[in-house]
C-alpha cells in the first residue's frame, strides 16, 4: 500500500518550517486524498496520486507569504464561517459594477453593510483560461482581504460550454481531451443509459455532434457538456485550477453540479456513491496546499454534501439550505408554515464544523422544489401547491401582490419564477399604485424573510440589491429578472439617509411626486432596517452556527416557531408569515425563556407573565433568555 506521505515531495521552495508544515498536511489529510481516490479510480490511483502531489507541492511553495499566514489563521479559527458577525452578499461583476475591476471601487458600501464575504456569480467569466480575469481576480482579493473581506467564486464541475477549449481540442481530434468527455459510439448504447438515467420528460441526454462523430452527454442542456470524472486527468484538471483559484487569493469556492460527477448505466446517475468520495478526495487535497479555502456546495440534497457515515464533516465546509428558502416564500404566500415546520424538522443533523448557507433567494430563478412527502404531512398536494405558488408569484393568483417571471423548468413539475426579493414581496405593486400601506407591507415582508435568513444560524448571503428594494430588471425574461444592475444612485442615497440618522418617510399618497421619490423613500427604509439587522445578528452569540435552529410546534399555523440551545442561554424566534396580529400563548413562551425575555431586534425587554403576546403582521421577534 502506498504512503501517502512518501508520495508527496516536499516543495523545492520548502525547508525549514515550510516543509514541516506541508509535511505535517501530508500527515493528516494525505491518507484520505490516497485512500478516496482508490476507492474510485483502484488501479489508476497510483499515477493519479503523483500527479496530484506535484499540483499540491508546487501550489504549496507558490502560494504568497500572506495567503500561507491566512491559512494559519483559519485552522487557528475553524468556525470563522459560522460566527454571526459573518455576512455574505451575492453578486456578479458586470451588475454589480460593470467589471472585475469596478467591484473593488465598491468595496466601502459593502464594508459599512458588515459585509465579511463576497459571493462572485462567474458571469462572462471562465477562471481555466481567461488570464485577464484571474489577474482583476487576483487584485480584488488582496482589496478585499484588507477589509476583512473574502472572496468566493462559482467553480462548475459537471459540465463545461461547448465553446471551452476542451471541447475545442476534442473535437480537433485530440484522443486526451475527448477522453475528459462522455461521448458514445451509437445511438443503442445512449438509449441504454436513457432508460434510467435521471433526465427530462421528452428530453435526450445526448447530443450528436459531428466533429466528434458520437453522441454527447449533454444532460443539462444541450450546449453544455458533461465531463467524465472516471477519467484521473479530469480529476487533477480540476485540482489544479482550485489550487491556482486558491492561490490568486480565492477563499471560497461554490462547486455546482456536484450530483452528476458520476454515471453508472443503469443507475439514476445522480448523487452516486462515488460523488461523496471524489468531494472528500478533493477537500482533502486543498487542505495540503490551501487550508483558507473553503468548500460550498449546492444541489437538491445538500446533507449529502456535508458528508454522511465515513465522510461526515469531511466533504464541503458549507452548504446552500435551499430548503429554507424555497418553504419561507411558500408559508409567506399561503400564510401557512406547518409544512415549513416539517421541512425544518427533518433536516438531518449537520456536521459540527459545517456551516448552512442560509438565502432568501437566488438570484437566478426560485425553483419550487418542494419534498411531496412534506406537503402531504401538511394536509397538501404537491402538485397543486407548486402549481398555486407558481401562479402566486407571477401575480395570476387573485390578491397577489408579487411581480415574478415564470421560467419554465425541464419537467412540467420544476416551476420556477425570478425576480428580485421587492418586486417577489410585493413593492413593485406597491409603487405602482403609490400605496403608502402596500409599500409598508412589502418592507415588513421582505424584513421578515431576511429576519428568517440571519437568524437561521450560519453563513446569511444576500442577493445584490435587495437592501435598498431594487426592483426586476426591465424587460426581464427568465433567469435575467432577478438580476438587474446595481443602482448605485438609490444605492448613495440610501447610504446618505442612514448615516444623517434621518427618518425616511414616504411621500404623501395624494401628492403629485415622481415615481423615482417613492423608490428612494422605500430604499432608504430598507436599507436603515437591513444596517440594524447585521448589527442586531453580529451582536448576538446565540446565532453561532454550530448550534442547529429546532422547530417548536406553533399553536398557531401563520407563526414559526424556532429554537436555539446556545450555552448563554435559550434563544426562541418567532415569525408571524401573515397580514394579521396574533395572540401567542406566553405559558409556551416561558417553558423555554422563563418569565423574562430580551427581544434583540427591539432591545425591548418582555414580561411574559400576561396571558398572551401579541405578534404583529409579518413580524420577527429575537427573543432570548434572561440568563
Amino acid at each position: 500500500m502506498t504512503d501517502p506521505a512518501s508520495a508527496f515531495p516536499l516543495p523545492e521552495s520548502g525547508r525549514g518550517e515550510d516543509s514541516d508544515t506541508f509535511r505535517l498536511r501530508v500527515e493528516r489529510w494525505g491518507p484520505e486524498v490516497l485512500e478516496n481516490l482508490r476507492t474510485v479510480y483502484g488501479e489508476g490511483t497510483e499515477s493519479l496520486l503523483e500527479r496530484c502531489a506535484a499540483i499540491l507541492a508546487e501550489g504549496f511553495a507558490a502560494r504568497p507569504r500572506e495567503l500561507r499566514l491566512l491559512d494559519e489563521r483559519r485552522l487557528l479559527r475553524p468556525d470563522w464561517t459560522q460566527r454571526p458577525e459573518t455576512v455574505g452578499y451575492a453578486t456578479d461583476p458586470e451588475s454589480f459594477a460593470g467589471t472585475i475591476a469596478g467591484v473593488a471601487g465598491h468595496l466601502d458600501y459593502l464594508a459599512w453593510m458588515g459585509v465579511t464575504h463576497l459571493g462572485l456569480d462567474n458571469g462572462t467569466h471562465r477562471w481555466d483560461d481567461d488570464g485577464a480575469a484571474l489577474a482583476g481576480l487576483e487584485s480584488l482579493t488582496a482589496e478585499t482581504r484588507r477589509r476583512g473581506m473574502s472572496v468566493g467564486v462559482d467553480l462548475v464541475l459537471s459540465h463545461v460550454a461547448d465553446d471551452h477549449p476542451w471541447v475545442a481540442r476534442a473535437r480537433a481530434g485530440d484522443p486526451r481531451y475527448r477522453a475528459y468527455f462522455r461521448i458514445v459510439g451509437d445511438r443503442i448504447e445512449a438509449d441504454a443509459w436513457e432508460r434510467t438515467a435521471q433526465r427530462a420528460a421528452g428530453a435526450s441526454l445526448f447530443t450528436w455532434d459531428d466533429a466528434v462523430r458520437g453522441w454527447v452527454w449533454t444532460s443539462h442542456q444541450p450546449g453544455e457538456w458533461e465531463l467524465d470524472w472516471a477519467n484521473p486527468d479530469v480529476f487533477a484538471e480540476f485540482l489544479a485550477l482550485m489550487v491556482r483559484l486558491a492561490n490568486r487569493g480565492v477563499e471560497g469556492l461554490l462547486l455546482a453540479g456536484v450530483s452528476r460527477l458520476w454515471a453508472r448505466m443503469g443507475t439514476p446517475c445522480v448523487d452516486l456513491p462515488e460523488v461523496q468520495h471524489l468531494l472528500h478526495a478533493l477537500r482533502a487535497a486543498l487542505r495540503i496546499a490551501a487550508p483558507a479555502v473553503s468548500l460550498i456546495a449546492v444541489g437538491n440534497s445538500p446533507a449529502l454534501y456535508l458528508g454522511t457515515h465515513a465522510h461526515h464533516g469531511q466533504l464541503a465546509d458549507l452548504a446552500v439550505l435551499d430548503a429554507l428558502t424555497v418553504h419561507s416564500w411558500s408559508a409567506l404566500a399561503s400564510r401557512n408554515t406547518r409544512m415549513m415546520e416539517f421541512a425544518i424538522a427533518a433536516l438531518p443533523p449537520k456536521p459540527s464544523g459545517a456551516t448552512w448557507i442560509t438565502r432568501v433567494r437566488p438570484r437566478s430563478v426560485l425553483r419550487w422544489r418542494l419534498s411531496d412527502d412534506d406537503a402531504r404531512r401538511a394536509s397538501l398536494d404537491g402538485h397543486s401547491h407548486r402549481a398555486f405558488l407558481q401562479e402566486y408569484y407571477t401575480g395570476e393568483f387573485p390578491g397577489s401582490f408579487a411581480r415574478g417571471i415564470p421560467v419554465p423548468g425541464r419537467t412540467a413539475e420544476d416551476l420556477g419564477v425570478a425576480g428580485t426579493c421587492a418586486s417577489l414581496a410585493g413593492l413593485e405593486a406597491a409603487l405602482e399604485a403609490r400605496d403608502p400601506f402596500g409599500v409598508d407591507d412589502a418592507i415588513r415582508r421582505i424584513l421578515l424573510l431576511h429576519s428568517v435568513a440571519l437568524g437561521f444560524g450560519g453563513l446569511p448571503l444576500l442577493a445584490m440589491g435587495d437592501e435598498v428594494g431594487i426592483l426586476n430588471a426591465p424587460s426581464g425574461d427568465g433567469g435575467a429578472a432577478g438580476r438587474p444592475r446595481m443602482d448605485w444612485q438609490v444605492a448613495a442615497r440610501a447610504g446618505a439617509a442612514w448615516e444623517s440618522g434621518e427618518a425616511p418617510t414616504l411621500p404623501d399618497a395624494t401628492a403629485e411626486v415622481p415615481e423615482s421619490q417613492w423608490r428612494e423613500a422605500a430604499a432608504a427604509r430598507l436599507y436603515a432596517d437591513f444596517q440594524h439587522l447585521i448589527a442586531v445578528r453580529a451582536s448576538t452569540p446565540h446565532l453561532h452556527g454550530a448550534v442547529e435552529s429546532r422547530v417548536v410546534p406553533s399553536p398557531d399555523s401563520r407563526l414559526l416557531i424556532l429554537r436555539r440551545s446556545h450555552p448563554l442561554g435559550v434563544m426562541v424566534q418567532v415569525y408571524n408569515f401573515s397580514e394579521n396580529t396574533v395572540e401567542l400563548s406566553c405559558d409556551l413562551l416561558r417553558g423555554h425563556l422563563g418569565v423574562v425575555a430580551d427581544e434583540r431586534l427591539t432591545g425591548y425587554e418582555y414580561s411574559l407573565m400576561p396571558w398572551t403576546l401579541s405578534v404583529d403582521p409579518y413580524r420577527a421577534l429575537w427573543l432570548t433568555q434572561k440568563v
